[in-house]
């Protein structure tokens, strides 16, 4: 019986992209070529948000100054604010020691968060505190 191979299709990791590659070889992605991309407000400093760039994502964001994400779930570019209205205006970009992170510092419009919130981060956990000794 012969079987028929059918390709899979092309993984986040395979996506072509035309990022700078003095950039792209400074990245340390995951198994499915992302990164992850925290986000900050400008003049505040508020920690927005946590999403996902691939090195097309990251393009994106580094040459039009809007912040464009991937998303894991839907597999496709969003560029925040463009259904909600809630633009990120970025103000720069900065890569973490290891290469496998980015921090977006962008000028916020309307909440981040898709709950309405300001932040993603408004839900704080209990911490036991001590006094270092």
């Amino acid at each position: 019986m012969d079987t028929v191979s059918v390709p899979e299709p092309p993984t986040q990791a395979v996506r072509p992209s035309v990022l700078d590659p003095a950039i792209a070889a400074r990245l340390r992605r995951d198994e499915a070529g992302l990164v992850a991309a925290i986000v900050r407000e400008h003049g505040t400093g508020d920690v927005l948000m946590m999403a996902w760039m691939d090195d097309e994502a990251l393009h994106r964001t580094l040459t039009t100054g809007r912040a464009t994400y991937w998303s894991r779930s839907r597999q496709e570019y969003w560029v925040k604010g463009q259904t909600s209205g809630h633009h990120q205006y970025v103000k720069g970009v900065s890569l973490d020691c290891d290469g496998d992170a980015v921090l977006v510092t962008v000028e916020q419009v309307g909440a981040a968060c898709h709950t309405g919130n300001h932040t993603c981060f408004f839900d704080e956990l209990p911490v036991r505190t001590g006094v270092p000794t």
